[in-house]
């Protein structure tokens, strides 16, 4: 997987938590090891409610330092937003950071929000307990900012939404055994350009698989 990666050469590498199982130092030091092989300048990670636990939301700290960042790389904006809470599973923003949010999404970019938990609810995710608790008002907030791509994780299910054309991407697992139903370990690829389309984005989504193969799963203009 990591191999299909490098040689996709990225732009941006988004992941979306749930580095570790337990938050513990040692499970830390593995991962550091295995996203430093990544070839790709520009890295944004979010931590998951797995990484939190245990306080290892101060591990992820020190390795990666922001929980919350906001990154531009030519003429995309990434935000990630920590919605991970120490030793539980819910997730949530909270309103002390719709601001700054806000503030993060103020330009003409094409703009990119990275967080844990769900948006929305995926099929196969079971209860709805997955979804943010302050889902409704972050939902909102993104919209108004005009936020075009939105990137989850949390239950290892890959799914995507077309909201208000906003897409809202959830990933698969990149390497864990935990996969749920028929999903199999896959990432997301991103393929977004306006070269050919003046102000609009061309946005592909598909999927590759441990075999290397690919799928598109959607294709759209925003």
């Amino acid at each position: 997987m990591l191999d299909s990666i490098n040689l996709l050469k990225p732009d941006v590498v988004v992941i979306t938590g749930d580095l570790t199982e337990n938050g513990f130092s040692v499970e830390y030091d593995g991962v550091k090891r295995l996203i430093d092989r990544i070839e790709c300048e520009n890295k944004v990670l979010v931590p998951g409610n797995h990484d939190s636990k245990n306080a290892g939301y101060l591990h992820f700290e020190d390795l990666f330092e922001n929980r919350f960042s906001s990154q531009s790389f030519r003429d995309v904006t990434v935000v990630g937003a920590d919605s991970s809470q120490p030793d539980l599973d819910e997730g949530h923003i909270g309103r002390e950071n719709y601001g700054w949010i806000k503030d993060a999404f103020s330009g003409e970019n094409f703009k990119v929000f990275a967080v844990h938990h769900h948006l929305v609810p995926i099929p196969l995710a079971g209860r709805e307990n997955t979804v943010l608790v302050d889902a409704g008002d972050v939902l909102e907030l993104l919209n108004r900012c005009k936020v075009n791509l939105v990137l989850c994780g949390h239950c290892h299910i890959p799914h995507v939404w077309n909201l208000n054309n906003m897409l809202v991407v959830n990933a698969g697992t990149f390497c864990s055994s935990k996969t749920r139903g028929k999903t199999t370990q896959c990432y997301n690829l991103i393929q977004a350009d306006n070269e050919n389309s003046g102000e609009n984005w061309n946005v592909r989504v598909s999927r590759v698989f441990s075999n290397g193969n690919m799928e598109l799963v959607t294709e759209t203009v925003m």
